[in-house]
């Protein structure tokens, strides 16, 4: 109980269970959350003290039963981790469905928000916490061909900014990791031969940013593989 909590969604599989893995191999308290509860359990398999949460994060109503069950088990929260998130839709902007688009700023967008807000809330009350949002350097630099992930990740870093500012007379500091190029199955769709990076680095750095003292914040951090086209891509 004296453990820090983190919560971290999408944490079934991908970064996301890499991000709750070394989280908790740094010795936190982990709330699991997704879709799956077996996939959840795989990833808590490995670790020493992990809460597996069903939860949808585009659902209001899921959202705020899953913050209930953790900090009820818990009776804490320093940390969340908004992961949870899909690829979407891919090619030219006028073969998009508008059903794909919904969806993927469902997950990608609302489910940040809805999840923010109710951590934000068990934060602004309970001395302070901090907020990390998997961004993506597609939000500030887009691939062709892939509108609705760009739009719904730079959503996502206008959302950062606004938890820092709103975060401020509470204590909450909230960082926009935007990764590239990190070796997991989603991005295997969009890198092609581009140069690619362990994902478990991308970890390491996420638990750096964690473990800062409260009196930091790290507003935005990027890290790419070496030598993918980002600085000049568009």
């Amino acid at each position: 109980m004296d453990n820090k909590v983190a919560v971290v969604t999408g944490a079934g599989g991908g970064l996301g269970r890499m991000f709750a893995q070394a989280l908790g191999e740094d010795g936190w308290s982990v709330a699991l959350l997704g879709r799956t509860r077996a996939t959840l359990e795989e990833t808590a398999s490995s670790m020493s003290d992990a809460h597996v949460v069903v939860c949808d994060v585009s659902d209001e109503d899921s959202v705020a039963t899953a913050f209930a069950e953790v900090t009820g088990h818990y009776g804490r929260l320093d940390l969340l981790v908004n992961n949870a998130g899909v690829p979407g839709p891919t090619g030219e902007l006028h073969t998009i469905d508008v059903n794909a688009w919904r969806s993927t700023l469902e997950t990608n967008t609302t489910g940040v928000f809805l999840c923010t807000q109710a951590a934000f809330a068990w934060m602004a009350g309970n001395g302070g916490g901090r907020i990390i949002n998997n961004g993506s350097i597609a939000g500030h630099s887009p691939r062709a061909g892939v509108a609705a992930y760009a739009a719904s990740k730079a959503a996502v870093a206008s959302l950062t900014v606004s938890t820092s500012l709103d975060g401020r007379p509470y204590g909450i500091t909230a960082t926009e990791l935007d990764i590239g190029n990190a070796q997991t199955a989603l991005l295997g769709s969009f890198t092609g031969s581009e140069p690619m990076f362990d994902a478990a680095e991308a970890a390491r750095l996420l638990v750096a940013v964690a473990a800062m003292p409260a009196g930091v914040s790290v507003d935005q951090v990027t890290v790419t593989a070496a030598g993918m086209p980002y600085l000049g891509r568009g």
